[in-house]
């Protein structure tokens, strides 16, 4: 019998005001999956994480957690849910074990088992040497993992994180994913927003985001290899007409994409001089390489991957 689905997303759709910020988007994440959601700032990622995560209500469309409908029951979906916010949600002033002990309470638990839950916690993501500090001497990568464990105590089989590594170094990212892959190994399912192509390829599968809408669902890999071959990338001072020339010549569209001529070509090598020799006095510069999440943005939307709009 096929295995059903952790986390079910089905056709949701959610406004602010005139603003469709979630168009119509629909994916399933499997048990133990890691699941990334990438998209630049504005692609709506957050706003679906908030809706996962229960912080908005649900307009339209339905979310199940665990076939618990978000919609019908918000109260018992909570309660599967660990979340880890982009923004700091730990007090500075507490020590890491108090705030452990804070966080815990509010899912009703006290006692020797709280404190046994949240010294096991530290100790996993390597804390124990942290337990009393105050969270204001730890870096930026420690704060993380003690989100992290205050989000765990009461054993989520879903994890839900917003831009979980923005700002920390490799290091730090590291450390995080290799905790991810501990409880993917656990059976724990782990949905995370990124707009960092580097984090996304290490998911399991991840869907691209833009202007609200899913442009892309599948593995890193597959996505990179479904556009095959090469990635040539043109220079030039007016890629429109230079894009109208090559098309004329050749047999295959360029596409334009801020400024730019881009293309795909299964030898790109091969290519490169024939382009050079026909258009070298209107080629400014050549880039060769293969298939990135980039391109694979690129390809679906047109648009260069960039982070400088608001988020939503």
């Amino acid at each position: 019998m096929p295995i059903a689905p952790a986390l079910s997303i089905r056709d949701v759709r959610f406004r602010y005001g005139e603003h469709e910020a979630v168009r119509g988007v629909s994916f399933d994440v499997a048990p133990g999956e890691v699941f990334a959601l990438l998209g630049p700032n504005g692609s709506g990622k957050t706003t679906l994480f908030r809706l996962i995560s229960t912080l908005v209500p649900l307009q339209e469309g339905e979310i199940d957690v665990l076939g618990t409908s978000l919609r019908q029951h918000p109260a018992a979906v909570r309660g599967y849910l660990g979340v880890v916010f982009q923004s700091p949600s730990i007090d500075k002033k507490l020590t890491v074990l108090e705030n452990l002990l804070h966080h815990g309470r509010l899912y009703g638990l006290a006692g020797g088992t709280l404190k046994q839950k949240a010294t096991t916690m530290i100790e996993r993501l390597g804390l124990s040497d942290k337990l009393t500090a105050s969270v204001e001497t730890l870096s930026g990568g420690q704060r993380r993992r003690v989100e992290l464990a205050q989000s765990m105590l009461h054993d989520p089989k879903v994890l839900v994180l917003d831009e979980p590594a923005t700002g920390l170094d490799p290091g730090a990212r590291s450390d995080i994913w290799r905790y991810f892959a501990t409880l993917a190994d656990e059976g724990v399912t782990i949905l995370l927003t990124t707009h960092l192509l580097e984090e996304a390829e290490r998911a399991d599968r991840l869907g691209i985001m833009h202007q609200g809408e899913l442009v892309a669902l599948d593995t890193p890999l597959a996505l990179q290899a479904s556009l095959g071959g090469d990635t040539i990338t043109l220079r030039t001072t007016d890629a429109q007409t230079l894009a109208d020339q090559i098309a004329s010549r050749f047999d295959f569209t360029p596409a334009v994409v801020d400024g730019t001529v881009r293309l795909e070509h299964p030898n790109g090598h091969q290519l490169i001089p024939q382009l050079v020799e026909a258009f070298g006095d209107q080629i400014d510069a050549v880039t060769l390489g293969k298939p990135t999440l980039e391109d694979v943005f690129i390809a679906r939307t047109g648009h260069q991957f960039f982070s400088d709009t608001h988020e939503s």
